[in-house]
């Protein structure tokens, strides 16, 4: 009776699950539109922290981004500079070429493989892996990018980090736009310089 009951239990939460996931086909009529290579051209600074599984903040950063649209190659190239609360800085660059009308795939450094995303509406998610140095050791987790545009310019991110399919916590960042002048001026000099 009790195993009975279990099952059932089971059978009703499973569909109830797979009907509350998010597509980002769902959000193809809201505005106002998110074109990546659009949003990101220029410079862009952002502002994110990352909770640990139990809702701890363990880290918060800054990023300053530098943006290059090439409409020839269709490829979307992001300078990234991070910089911690703790002092610790360390930039990525992402080469994302649009390979649709809704969709994109991404390569980096630190980023094995190619990450693929789409972009519907307002709305952009991509998933892929990271591989994330943590005192001297390397790990590698996957990344379940959620964007979503909002008014104002402001770009709200929020991301489940996961390893092995277990959760180990969630990012979430806000973006705007800037002009020159709003950036970091040393995040600014390594974007000029190269460094």
């Amino acid at each position: 009776m009790l195993l009975r009951r279990m099952l059932l239990i089971a059978l009703t939460i499973v569909p109830l699950a797979a009907c509350g996931s998010m597509r980002v086909q769902d959000f193809q009529n809201n505005e106002p539109r998110l074109r990546l290579e659009d949003y990101f051209a220029g410079q862009t600074k952002a502002y994110g922290l990352f909770r640990d599984r139990f809702g701890d903040v363990r880290r918060q950063f800054v990023v300053t981004i530098h943006g290059d649209w090439d409409p020839q190659t269709r490829t979307l190239t992001l300078d990234e500079r991070f910089r911690y609360q703790d002092g610790e800085t360390d930039r990525r660059v992402w080469t994302i070429r649009k390979t649709g009308p809704h969709s994109y795939q991404g390569t980096a450094g630190d980023v094995p493989g190619t990450a693929r995303g789409e972009a519907y509406g307002n709305a952009f998610t991509w998933t892929y892996q990271v591989d994330l140095e943590v005192d001297g050791s390397s790990y590698r987790v996957t990344f379940d990018d959620w964007m979503f545009l909002q008014e104002d310019g402001v770009l709200l991110n929020t991301a489940d980090v996961t390893k092995w399919g277990f959760e180990v916590g969630t990012v979430t960042i806000a973006f705007r736009q800037v002009d020159g002048t709003d950036v970091d001026a040393d995040a600014q000099a390594q974007v000029l310089t190269g460094e």
